[in-house]
């Protein structure tokens, strides 16, 4: 079986989450080596000894461009090139009841990674790319960001912005073909959305509504994203940029029927007036 990112060199940054995680395993599957970035230096650490010698980690913190250009320079000089960037480090707000209730304060904290360091991620990687010869970026956003819903607004404001971003940086880079494409995932079960309840019975109510809204009986995995990243950076799509996937079980096209209409329904007669 042929390995489709043999040769090749990827960035994860996040990697010591859920959605990180996978994807680097996805890649390493699939023949890549990979460059583990995360805050959490203990987790990336164990994330890389357990993933092997073709994985390395590098602590970095995306809202800082200095310690991004190094996670760069650091993928360049350990594995002698960078071909894929996958900008997927994320925070959550504290959910809130109301945002007449939301006081803001951490605007500047989600913002700065949720958006800023995913422009950091996409600038730092495409000079590399544009002076090797192209690469493909995928940001990872949300469904958050897609349709609207109620409780984390910066959050939800943040992953929208990842959204425009990618795509007009898509037609941008498209000239040094670099590809920029933009994930959104939706239901997928992660430690973002336990932050943002800090209330483990809330977490599985609300878990609960997005299986019982979502079109698909089976529930989304972190492999699900994983698998769409890899589509979107291997040769099956050179001719993809500027686009949104939604990786939710279709939630974002609309929920599922509730109330099922009879299997049939008997026409209607008119009588006209004599």
């Amino acid at each position: 079986m042929t390995k489709e990112l043999s040769d090749r060199v990827a960035i994860v940054t996040g990697a010591a989450g859920g959605l990180g995680r996978a994807i680097s395993e996805k890649f390493l599957e699939e023949g890549a080596r990979v460059v583990l970035a995360d805050v959490n230096k203990d987790a990336g650490e164990s994330l890389a000894a357990d993933l092997g010698p073709q994985a390395r980690f590098q602590r970095t913190d995306v809202a800082d461009p200095q310690q991004v250009q190094a996670l760069v320079d650091f993928a360049v000089e350990t594995f002698g090139g960078l071909h894929i960037m996958v900008n997927n480090a994320g925070v959550s707000g504290t959910m809130t009841d109301s945002f007449l209730n939301e006081d803001l304060t951490d605007f500047q904290r989600i913002m700065s990674i949720n958006l800023l360091g995913v422009m950091h991620g996409t600038q730092a990687a495409g000079r590399h790319m544009a002076a090797s010869g192209g690469g493909a970026i995928v940001n990872i956003s949300s469904i958050g960001g897609t349709m609207a819903n109620p409780g984390v607004p910066i959050y939800a404001a943040s992953k929208a912005a990842v959204v425009h971003f990618s795509k007009g940086v898509a037609i941008d880079l498209a000239e040094h073909d670099i590809r920029v494409n933009c994930i959104a995932p939706g239901g997928i079960p992660t430690q973002l959305l336990s932050s943002a309840t800090a209330n483990p019975e809330m977490t599985k109510r609300i878990r609960a509504v997005m299986a019982a809204i979502q079109p698909m009986k089976r529930l989304g995995e972190a492999r699900d994203v994983a698998e769409a990243v890899a589509y979107l950076v291997g040769d099956r799509s050179l001719h993809v940029t500027g686009t949104l996937l939604t990786v939710d079980g279709g939630t974002s096209a609309g929920m599922k029927r509730v109330v099922k209409p009879p299997t049939s329904v008997a026409p209607e007669t008119e009588t006209a007036a004599s």
